[in-house]
C-alpha cells in the first residue's frame, strides 16, 4: 500500500466484498466513471448499474469508459441530480417488473464533491446529498450497504461535509451500521470514506 493509497480504492475493497454477480447497483454520482466501471464488473452479465450524473460531460466520460472496456450494455445512464434517485429507479423498476426482472438494489456509491478536471462550481450540495442519501437508503435492500466518499475544504468547504456526516451519525443503530474511518495522520482535511449497511 503506497502513500498515494486512495480513499476511492478503500471503499472499492468493501463494495467488491458486497456486490455480486447479477446485483442492481447504483452510482449516484458518476463523474468520470470510475466507480460505475467498478460496479459494471462485480455485476457481471447479468447485473445493472444505474449511474447519475447532473454533467453531460461526465456521463460521455463514462459511456466512452464503459464502450472501451466492453461493458456499455451493463448500465443505464441518466442525465439526472441524484436528488430524484428514488423516483427515477422506480421508474425504472417498473419496466423492469414488466419484463419479469426485479430491481432490488444491493449497493449504492456516492463521491462527494465536483468532477475531477471539471467545473469546481459544479460540486454537490449538502441539502440535496443528504435527500439522495435519505432516498438510496430506502431502496437499498436488507443487507445492502452504502459507500459515501466524502471530500471538503479547498473549493467545496466544509458545510457538506458536516451536514452529511451529522445526518448519518442520527440514522437509527437497529436498522443501520455506520462506520466512519479517517485518514488519521494526513493533512490538508483528507476526504472521509463511510459504510452504512442496512441491517
Amino acid at each position: 500500500m503506497g502513500s498515494g493509497y486512495q480513499v476511492t480504492e478503500f471503499a472499492h475493497k468493501f463494495i467488491e466484498e458486497q456486490v455480486k454477480h447479477g446485483d442492481i447497483c447504483i452510482d449516484a454520482t458518476a463523474g468520470n466513471g470510475n466507480d460505475t466501471e467498478f460496479l459494471c464488473r462485480l455485476v457481471g452479465t447479468t447485473g445493472r448499474v444505474y449511474a447519475f450524473d447532473i454533467q453531460k460531460e461526465a456521463l460521455e466520460h463514462t459511456a466512452s469508459r464503459l464502450r472501451e472496456n466492453g461493458l456499455e450494455e451493463r448500465a443505464t445512464l441518466l442525465l439526472c441530480g441524484h436528488e430524484y434517485l428514488k423516483e427515477t429507479i422506480e421508474k425504472e423498476r417498473k419496466k423492469q417488473e414488466k419484463q419479469g426482472g426485479k430491481e432490488e438494489i444491493s449497493c449504492v456509491v456516492f463521491n462527494f464533491g465536483y468532477l475531477p478536471g471539471g467545473d469546481h462550481t459544479l460540486g454537490t450540495k449538502a441539502k440535496t446529498s443528504v435527500c439522495a442519501i435519505e432516498q438510496g437508503l430506502k431502496l437499498l435492500k436488507k443487507g445492502g450497504m452504502m459507500s459515501l466518499c466524502i471530500y471538503s475544504g479547498g473549493d467545496t468547504g466544509f458545510e457538506e461535509r458536516d451536514t452529511i456526516l451529522e445526518y448519518v451519525r442520527t440514522l437509527d443503530s437497529r436498522k443501520y451500521l455506520v462506520i466512519c474511518s479517517s485518514w488519521y495522520n494526513r493533512e490538508n482535511h483528507p476526504p472521509i470514506p463511510v459504510q452504512i449497511y442496512k441491517l
